[in-house]
């Protein structure tokens, strides 16, 4: 076997799809492969041919030209595929298998991992806690969004399909198993939303949409989307959301009219660093601290904040010097005042993907409806990644061996 095509950074604004060498049971050189990871053997992993790999986010900003990527890398690090081959190490996965892998790449032998923190794992990247597929500056594990991919510590790292054809069946939901439903039910969990509770969440991308589908499932009694995005909103509306245009008012006043208070119990960052201004036209300039700063005002006292959206150390891009280097204008003294909480970083898929997969399989919720997900050919990624980057309200899902289509 020799023949592998993948998704690959040109260039900001640019992706092409190319051909890549098929993966072996070694990290090799490559675009943004740490060092110290060439070479390294993984007897323990499995090679995926993939049943659909989905565009992300994370990786437009990326693409943007928001961060230190290489030319070359390929990306993706949303993932579910069918395993063909295994190495030598694996015992309890088998040829045959359809799995899902969390985006975060986890040995499952280090204190973090053996503690749940898989998203922080110590032994996958050099450079420091924490690796995913196919993204700047963790350690150069090639991405996913491609026919053929590498996974390692694969009994540990896989989620196994109990059955294929029903798996094959709901596949557009199980998919977002690999990222963005994790994701966005952690950002939930972590703002505290719970039975009852009024919840407001910040950005109708996919991860919003996601967390608001999560909010709902974990019981709240109201979840409110905001976002610039009219078409995002209206996607937000079709399952139950309340929304706010950030752009036609103050939140707290938009909140009132909805709640009677200018408040909410809990809330949630589904936007990160590309955070634009409140408003319209000059008014939505880049501000990354906009969305943070407006969650610790309408945040009641004691409650918490979620903060799934990405915020990096490094942005070329940025609107100012300090933002370059990931140093925010917050105004830190509100949150502190009213004793908020705050949870940032990779969501531990591992910790929620299980029971997110029951809850797919036995229809409790339908997320792919929610997220208002499509799949496309994995040479159509162009388009996808230009559609979405223009604000398409849509979760694009590549096909990269026709899976999806048969």
């Amino acid at each position: 076997m020799s023949g592998n095509r993948a998704v690959a950074y040109k260039g900001p604004g640019v992706v092409e799809v190319i051909d890549i060498d098929y993966p072996t049971f070694e990290l090799k050189d490559g675009p943004g492969v740490n060092p110290a990871n060439i070479g390294r053997k993984l007897p323990h992993g499995v090679i995926l041919r993939t049943v659909a790999t989905n565009i992300c986010g994370s990786d437009q900003h990326m693409v943007r030209g928001r961060t230190t990527a290489p030319i070359d890398l390929v990306l993706g690090h949303e993932i579910t595929g069918e395993v063909v081959e295994i190495g030598p190490d694996v015992e309890f996965v088998e040829i045959g298998d359809i799995v899902s892998v969390p985006f975060n790449i986890s040995c499952g032998r280090c204190r973090n991992c053996k503690t749940g923190k898989t998203g922080i794992c110590l032994n996958v990247n050099p450079d420091r806690p924490g690796s995913a597929y196919g993204y700047v500056d963790m350690g150069g594990w090639v991405g996913g969004q491609a026919e053929y991919v590498l996974v390692p510590y694969a009994d540990w790292n896989v989620l196994k399909f109990p059955d294929r054809d029903q798996a094959l069946e709901k596949i557009l939901d199980l998919t977002t198993l690999s990222d963005i439903f994790p994701t966005g039910f952690h950002g939930a969990v972590t703002a505290g939303v719970t039975v009852g509770s009024t919840v407001y969440i910040a950005g109708a991308g996919p991860v919003g949409l996601a967390a608001a589908a999560g909010a709902q499932l974990l019981g709240a009694a109201v979840v409110i989307v905001g976002d610039l995005n009219n078409d995002r909103l209206a996607q937000a509306h079709s399952f139950g959301c309340e929304t706010i245009d950030v752009g036609a008012g103050s939140i707290e006043d938009q909140l009132e009219q909805l709640l009677g208070v200018p408040e909410v119990d809990a809330a949630v960052d589904a936007v990160g660093f590309e955070a634009r201004g409140h408003g319209h036209g000059a008014a939505a300039q880049e501000a990354p601290a906009t969305v943070l700063n407006s969650l610790m005002e309408i945040t009641s006292a004691g409650g918490s904040i979620g903060i799934p959206g990405l915020y990096v150390t490094g942005d070329p891009g940025a609107a100012d010097a300090a933002a370059k280097t990931g140093s925010l204008s917050l105004s830190f003294g509100t949150g502190w005042a009213k004793s908020l909480s705050f949870a940032t970083g990779q969501c531990p898929v591992m910790k929620y993907n299980r029971q997110l997969m029951q809850a797919i399989l036995h229809d409790k919720v339908q997320i792919a409806k929610a997220v208002n997900a499509a799949a496309i050919p994995l040479e159509e990624a162009p388009r996808g990644y230009a559609e979405f980057d223009a604000g398409a309200a849509t979760k694009y899902v590549l096909d990269p061996n026709g899976y999806i289509t048969a």
